[in-house]
């Protein structure tokens, strides 16, 4: 299926729509940038039909116009009864559609599902063979040459249902509607109930998914195999369709994997203009394909095929396969077990006549349990995923559309027209399963069977429910991610916040050491001087020894510079040691003076002096201690300065 992503007109009523759509908009079209709802184009209360809208190419599902109601199909010419609805996307090669509108804004969601109109119980749009042509009001159909279905739009899950369906042209008589007069096999009709594995391009009983009823004989069909059940119909003839169903079984909540949790898998595209959910449609499992095989069957029905002869054809599946010893057996697959639907059952009536149960325990319409191994084959797939495009998976668990539908096979232009109710040509009893276990019933007794056209509504809330709790899951995942989003943002602020308090560690830590390198290659500089020449320096000092004379007085003028041992001065600072010991040398009274000075010098002095002292007194150290090197004493550089 090729996804359209340009845009499409939208006709009105009576406007005329081309095959396929344009590349570029005509001048003529009104581009919408309205993003009110809107209902389909022909649906009356529409003021603006006349106007042809072209949706914009932008893929940003909400610059669209919201849609409750979605636009198509269109029936545009009043002259012809059967039509084709070209306009629709049909369910076909394994994936499945429903419409879909625009959510409002602020939703987490993009898309939600709507209608399509009639909104009431008939056939679906999208959910039938494109060679079975409908009416408007999507109530009669007509088929072409073969035996093509469609369901109805709404599935049966639990309890007790009947319609009927008149058929107009069917029975083997020929078809008033044939365009063929020299035909040689005249119309015929089945009808049955299906689930939504069932193939439409075939009959109803064709396979495990759908059980049938033929008008040729009023045979029961099942695994295409025929079964004597009622009596024969015709053109004329009104059939009643019953099906009762036990109540649906909860999911376990301790089970993860039960088929019973509800799920969808669906994505939002757009066709021709209109948005829809697709979904992978259900596999058919090779436990339900088993049960066509005849092999193992008795050939004395006439449903069977003939015994094959002993000689085999030449092909590759008759080669022995390579590692395999003579004579070895391969091992048959293991199948996983159908479960049944206990007390279920299917009858039909005739003109208001009851022909008994068709069927019953009818197999379950949910999926079968995943194996271990195929989870863990599900798994390797998401996550060779990760980081792609969505694409679509198997959905493994409910999504609200299995169950029993009703299905209608029309063969060589057969016509019928359903009846969903309230209102039956052949009202049944009250209480039909009593009618059919041969039970004593009151006619006066409460009416135990629905009409299946309350069933609509049921399910299109059911939908909506879905919808607003896959919008609250979507919004929670949305808050969470986010949470995780702001986590790995203030992560990633504190790691560089890190990365730059270590660089800056290591900066000073590389400084100190260039110091000391440019100190070191001073000191092998024979054209230094032995002592600093810098008048500043001077002036520092003899102002720094003035101010400690003073505030000291002469009895600590006299002491030798402090050492490590006696750096309890009260001047002294721990925090700010800088880890470096100066050398110390011994000499006259006076030159111990000197040095003691310059370790109390005060340090509220300006940075600029500080700085400049530092840089001068570092060399005036070294060349005393080149000078005089036989006493050594250690001493902190910040006690010095």
């Amino acid at each position: 299926m090729v996804v359209v992503t340009d845009s499409s007109v939208v006709d009105g009523p009576s406007g005329s729509r081309p095959s396929t759509p344009l590349l570029v908009p005509s001048k003529k079209r009104k581009v919408a940038s309205n993003p009110e709802a809107s209902p389909a184009p022909n649906d009356p209360n529409n003021p603006n039909t006349a106007a042809n809208v072209a949706l914009p190419t932008r893929n940003d599902f909400f610059s669209r116009p919201r849609l409750t109601i979605s636009r198509w199909p269109t029936f545009t010419d009043t002259s012809v009864m059967y039509h084709t609805t070209e306009q629709l996307v049909m369910n076909r090669m394994a994936f499945r559609y429903v419409p879909a509108g625009v959510s409002p804004p602020g939703s987490a969601l993009p898309c939600r599902t709507i209608e399509s109109l009639p909104t009431s119980y008939r056939v679906s749009w999208e959910d039938r063979s494109s060679f079975v042509k409908v009416t408007p009001d999507g109530l009669g159909l007509i088929g072409e040459r073969g035996f093509r279905s469609a369901r109805c739009n709404a599935p049966v899950r639990e309890g007790k249902w009947y319609m009927e369906v008149r058929v107009e042209d069917g029975g083997g008589d020929r078809s008033t509607h044939t365009p063929d007069i020299n035909m040689r096999q005249g119309s015929h009709v089945r009808l049955g109930w299906a689930r939504r594995e069932a193939p439409l391009n075939g009959p109803v009983g064709l396979d495990a998914y759908s059980y049938g009823y033929r008008d040729n004989n009023g045979d029961k069909v099942y695994l295409s195999r025929p079964r004597p059940y009622g009596r024969s119909f015709r053109s004329g003839d009104v059939i009643g369709m019953y099906i009762s169903l036990p109540t649906r079984c909860k999911p376990d909540p301790r089970d993860n994997h039960d088929p019973a949790h509800m799920r969808r898998e669906r994505i939002p595209i757009e066709f021709k203009g209109q948005e829809y959910f697709e979904s992978l449609e259900y596999p058919q499992s090779k436990e339900m394909t088993a049960l066509m095989d005849f092999s193992n069957k008795s050939s004395n029905t006439a449903s069977l095929p003939s015994a094959s002869s002993n000689k085999k054809a030449a092909s590759t599946k008759n080669l022995p396969e390579r590692g395999a010893r003579p004579g070895q057996v391969p091992e048959a697959p293991v199948l996983r077990p159908l479960p049944t639907l206990p007390g279920s059952h299917i009858a039909f009536f005739v003109n208001g006549e009851c022909q008994g149960i068709a069927f019953e325990d009818l197999f379950d319409y949910l999926p079968l349990r995943t194996t271990p191994a195929s989870r863990k084959k599900e798994k390797d797939k998401k996550r060779a995923r990760e980081g792609a495009p969505q694409e679509h998976k198997e959905n493994p668990f409910d999504d609200g559309t299995l169950g029993y539908y009703p299905v209608i096979s029309l063969f060589n232009y057969a016509r019928v027209r359903l009846n969903p109710g309230p209102n039956f040509d052949f009202p049944p009893p009250p209480d039909i399963d009593s009618v059919l276990n041969n039970t004593d019933h009151n006619v006066n007794q409460a009416q135990t069977w629905r009409p299946i056209c309350e069933r609509y509504p049921e399910f299109m809330k059911e939908q909506w429910d879905l919808d607003d709790q896959e919008e609250e899951e979507a919004a929670l995942d949305a808050a969470k991610k986010a949470e995780v989003d702001k986590t790995e943002t203030q992560k990633k602020a504190q790691r560089e916040k890190s990365r730059q308090q270590t660089e800056a560690r290591k900066r000073a830590k590389k400084n100190p050491e260039l110091r000391g390198s440019s100190v070191v290659s001073a000191h092998g500089s024979t054209a230094e001087p032995a002592a600093p020449s810098d008048d500043r320096l001077e002036s520092s000092v003899l102002i720094a020894s003035t101010s400690q004379a003073t505030e000291r007085g002469m009895d600590q003028m006299h002491s030798p510079a402090p050492t490590a041992a006696s750096s309890g001065d009260l001047n002294h600072v721990p925090e700010a040691e800088s880890g470096y010991n100066s050398e110390v040398i011994e000499g006259d009274g006076e030159e111990e003076q000197n040095d003691g000075f310059v370790a109390d010098v005060d340090h509220h002095d300006d940075d600029d002096d500080d700085e400049a002292f530092r840089e001068a007194a570092s060399p005036y150290r070294k060349s005393r201690t080149q000078n005089n090197s036989s006493s050594v004493m250690d001493i902190d550089l910040e006690d010095l300065l």
